[in-house]
């Protein structure tokens, strides 16, 4: 039984030194379950150096003998490198005969001052010439029986408008007659050359190699073709802007049509036609990655995305025809595109409104103006007589597509794009769509063209919770939190598909940062050694990226001056997630204003570990409020710190030691003055006070602080020094609350009267407050619904594992609000 034939096709890339010529062989080594054709293009660069020799053989005939000599001393050391020393001598003895006979066409041309288009085909072809036979040569020497095939023996074309038409009948008659039926030879054939029905020397066109490939499959009736590469195959953006682009597994014809008339990077449209024809699948793969699949493309195109690709086209200008003459004119259409047609100007894309007011259409920029002159000229009259207002043209134009089979009879699919370009702030200026629903075209402004593609790709390609993470602070909470991260983002992205990328980390001093995401192991390390100087401003528009669906910073300092940027932040429409409680305490009227730009912005505002760490707090009376109930009373042990050190404190140690051993267990801010001082209560305090309605301000709150006012200046150190000169007055108000059956507690109140108090109260051996565990935190909601059996809140409410915990939840609770099924 003869075996079918499978085509592979190498472009000059594939070809361009030994060891890619070697990686060749390999492929084809692998390959032996069918006949095999190669298609082979010039080595890289070699067609090129040929078209030049043409024009130095009229403008600088002296550079061709340098110039001749570096062709040939390029294929010379590439025979030397592959091939025997036996076989490398008799390839370039055929290399020598051929550069006579181009040295003879460029003498040639030289005298005649210009290059016949004949020369031209029969010089630029001899690059597929020479690789062929080193390939084959190289093949032989491998043990892989091999012979090479001049394409211009087989291969009979007629020139024509649209690009060369194969002779079909001719070139099968002819391939007939050089195989025979029974041979088992690789075989090797040029691309891109070709002869006319008279023998005379033609090409396909640059790039012509991949046609061949397709032309030759079509005549040995092949079951696939793999062109390969330097690409893993048809990407579903450019990868030079799209860092998440990959590899589009299947395509049908018309999606890749589609895709590569656009700018994509697949072969060209009419390369395919033998193909689509005969319904022969098409791989494009990478030579250098030979084990990846690469991408099919086939009658079907498979499953998969409904939108396979995402391009664009830069360089564009758009024309604009308007005027009330226009509506309902038959043949106006007509007559703008047939002057165009006569003017040789290609149109990339048209746009016209159901009011027929006005036709716009897009260009290739240098003809922009050109184009505008001509339909002036057409509608001379009409403009004259007012029937056209103008004609205008917009320079600076990209065209930006979307392909895929799977968008027909689906709703939703414009909405994601065009919402995709809104929210990443692009301005479209026209739209295109076709019946067949497998392409819509925008055209935008080409300065916006990068950011437009990475949102629409984003949009299409990413979860819609991917969020773009920045944490300011890698502290003791933000160093827990990024720990605890890293143990579960993986998880998140595959059970309930929220893609949490933290693209950057940063103290008060430096900053690291990634364009994809940040690996969460060992952050530490490469903080300290491959982290920046810190750019406060750069960091923020770095993690607001406009590709990304969503943006949120994290900030774990307890910086003023961070706090005081969220307005702008939340107005940008960033996220902010925050156990800082600087903002949220701050003058009421900057609260106000982060209410507004929240909403301005369409963004949340989430800290509910600003009270009670990981506790549910605030969010517990926002349920309260939201439910209608009135709240009466709150109060509470709101500080873990302060819980630890009067659970733990018994009179048996010193309470300025029971200080120290809190702080070194992360229980207590890096300087505990804050704590005892009482003003973090009294920050919870206003907190909880305003999410009850009150306008509260911080210094209405009435504060016992626990510092003497001796101790209020000066280093940590020297204040836990001197903390112990307290030591007997905290024992002996322990004492004296023990003998009475009662406890110390230090307890945040909001009354009634809206009275709000923060101090140091004795408190019933029975009181809910009392039967605490160490760093507990518990608040009792007084309201109307809660009033005989008030609603308490309690658990632990210190330490950076909780709080960084209570940080994690928030930014999940924010996932849920973009969407997520968490």
């Amino acid at each position: 039984m003869k075996q079918s034939w499978t085509v592979h096709k190498f472009g000059g890339a594939s070809l361009a030194g030994p060891w890619e010529f070697c990686r060749v062989a390999e492929i084809l080594a692998e390959g032996k379950s069918a006949r095999q054709a190669v298609v082979v293009s010039a080595s890289y660069g070699v067609t090129d150096r040929l078209l030049r020799l043409l024009d130095a053989a009229v403008t600088d005939p002296e550079s061709l003998p340098g110039q001749l000599e570096s062709i040939r001393s390029h294929h010379d050391t590439l025979s030397a490198a592959v091939l025997s020393e036996a076989a490398s001598r008799v390839y370039c003895d055929a290399l020598d005969a051929d550069m006579n006979t181009v040295a003879a066409v460029l003498e040639a041309i030289r005298l005649l001052r210009s290059a016949p288009q004949e020369a031209a085909s029969l010089v630029s072809g001899y690059g597929e010439v020479w690789s062929a036979r080193l390939l084959a040569a190289m093949l032989e020497e491998r043990g892989i029986p091999s012979r090479w095939l001049h394409a211009g023996e087989v291969l009979t074309v007629e020139p024509a408008e649209l690009g060369p038409v194969v002779d079909w009948e001719t070139s099968s008659r002819r391939l007939s007659e050089r195989l025979a039926d029974d041979s088992e030879e690789l075989l090797v054939v040029t691309g891109y050359v070709a002869r006319t029905r008279d023998g005379v020397p033609t090409t396909l066109g640059r790039n012509g190699s991949d046609f061949s490939a397709s032309i030759f499959a079509a005549l040995l009736q092949a079951d696939t073709v793999s062109i390969w590469t330097d690409v893993d195959g048809v990407m579903s953006g450019d990868p030079r802007m799209v860092r998440e682009a990959s590899v589009i597994p299947e395509l049908s014809y018309n999606e890749a049509m589609e895709l590569a008339y656009f700018g994509a990077r697949v072969i060209h449209p009419g390369t395919m036609a033998p193909l689509v024809e005969r319904g022969i699948p098409l791989f494009i793969r990478n030579s250098f990655r030979p084990g990846g699949a690469g991408t099919c493309i086939s009658p079907a195109g498979g499953d998969g995305n409904r939108v396979k690709g995402i391009t664009t086209i830069d360089g564009m200008a758009l024309v604009n025809l308007e005027g009330a003459g226009m509506i309902g004119v038959p043949g106006t259409a007509d007559r703008l595109f047939g002057a165009l047609r006569e003017a040789g100007i290609s149109v990339v894309m048209i746009s016209q409104g159901s009011s027929e007011h006005s036709i716009c259409f897009a260009v290739p920029e240098p003809h922009g103006r050109r184009a505008k002159d001509i339909v002036r000229q057409a509608f001379a009259l009409e403009m004259e007589q007012g029937q056209i207002q103008g004609v205008e043209v917009q320079n600076g134009c990209s065209i930006l597509a979307i392909v895929g089979d799977g968008m027909r009879g689906v709703p939703g699919v414009a909405a994601t794009l065009f919402g995709a370009l809104g929210r990443s702030g692009v301005n479209v200026r026209a739209i295109a769509q076709g019946a067949s629903e497998r392409n819509i075209s925008a055209v935008i402004d080409s300065e916006e063209s990068a950011r437009a593609l990475r949102a629409v790709h984003s949009g299409f390609y990413l979860s819609p919770q991917t969020v773009s993470v920045g944490v300011l602070g890698a502290g003791t909470v933000g160093s827990a939190l990024l720990d605890q991260l890293a143990a579960e983002v993986d998880r998140l992205a595959k059970q309930v598909n929220v893609d949490i990328r933290v693209r950057g980390i940063a103290t008060s001093t430096r900053v690291l940062t990634d364009d994809t995401r940040l690996s969460l192991n060992g952050w530490r390390e490469s903080l300290q050694w491959d982290g920046a100087p810190l750019d406060l401003e750069e960091f923020v528009r770095h993690v607001h990226a406009d590709h990304l669906p969503h943006a949120v910073i994290i900030d774990c300092t307890a910086s003023q001056d961070i706090a005081d940027r969220y307005a702008d932040w939340l107005a940008a429409g960033i996220h902010v997630v925050t156990p800082n409680k600087k903002a949220s305490t701050g003058p009421l009227e900057y609260q106000r204003a982060i209410e507004r730009a929240r909403r301005a912005g369409g963004s949340r505002y989430l800290y509910e570990t600003t009270v009670g760490a990981g506790l549910p707090i605030l969010h517990t009376l926002r349920d309260l409020r939201e439910t209608g109930d009135e709240i009466v009373s709150i109060e509470g042990v709101l500080s873990g710190t302060l819980a630890y050190l009067f659970n733990v404190f018994d009179g048996t140690r010193p309470f300025s030691e029971i200080v120290r051993e809190a702080q070194a267990k992360g229980y207590t801010e890096p300087d505990p003055r804050d704590d005892l001082s009482g003003m973090d209560v009294a920050r919870k305090v206003v907190i909880l006070g305003r999410e009850a309605g009150m306008g509260l301000e911080l210094h209405d709150v009435q504060v016992q602080s626990l510092v003497p006012e001796s101790l209020e200046a000066g280093d940590v150190e020297s204040f836990l020094d001197g903390l112990a000169a307290q030591d007997a007055t905290i024992k002996s108000m322990y004492e004296e609350a023990r003998d009475a059956g009662q406890v110390l507690r230090y307890v945040g109140r909001l009354g009634p009267d809206g009275e709000a108090t923060v101090r140091l109260e004795k408190l019933p051996e029975d009181h809910p407050f009392a039967r605490i565990n160490l760093t507990d935190n518990v608040v009792q909601f007084v309201t109307h619904r809660y009033s005989e059996n008030p609603l308490i809140v309690r658990g632990p409410g210190a330490g950076p594992a909780v709080t960084a915990a209570g940080v994690f939840s928030d930014l999940l609770r924010l996932c849920t609000f973009l969407g997520a099924n968490i």
